[in-house]
């Protein structure tokens, strides 16, 4: 083996045990920040659970029930023409829709997205936009999809993935 050979292979190895050496020291440091970043984010997602249980319960549990059971009889119509209000846990109809549908039903109310949508008929939900932010509407609807088992919560998101796709 030649001398060059000798003191390349020597600086190859010691290049390959400098590299380790800073990966091993470096790895500990990752990990924890990786850590500490997915604790965070699991702490910000309960943050904003919790935002949208309460602003639920002050905002929307009048009509559709403390616990998302909504009015009895919801299906039937009333004398006015309206329905009363479904359930939102996974009895009712809500995850049925995807997620940009539910946003806007409940910013714009019943009557306004059933006319964007060229229904014609009344509806008792009222519009939350210039009561609720964007963002507090969005954190409801979380709350509400948190509550619903796992397989209804994939249902909806794949309806959400179709409405998105055929927009």
């Amino acid at each position: 083996m030649g001398e060059h050979v000798k003191k390349f292979l020597i600086v190859a190895v010691a290049a390959v045990i400098a590299i380790l050496s800073a990966w091993f020291s470096l790895r500990p440091a990752y990990l924890a920040e990786k850590e500490r970043v997915a604790s965070e984010a699991a702490d910000n997602e309960a943050a904003r659970l919790e935002m949208g249980r309460q602003l639920y319960q002050q905002s929307c549990a009048a009509c559709h029930g403390a616990n998302l059971e909504g009015a009895e009889n919801w299906q039937t119509q009333l004398a006015d023409g309206t329905l009363p209000p479904p359930p939102h846990d996974e009895t009712g109809h809500t995850w049925h829709h995807g997620d940009q549908l539910l946003f806007d039903y409940t910013k714009l109310g019943g009557a306004a997205m059933l006319a964007r949508m060229g229904v014609e008929m009344k509806s008792g939900m009222p519009a939350f936009e210039g009561k609720l932010t964007d963002e507090e509407i969005w954190a409801i609807l979380d709350y509400i999809k948190s509550t619903w088992p796992q397989r209804i919560r994939d249902l909806q998101a794949e309806r959400t993935a179709f409405e998105n796709e055929n927009q």
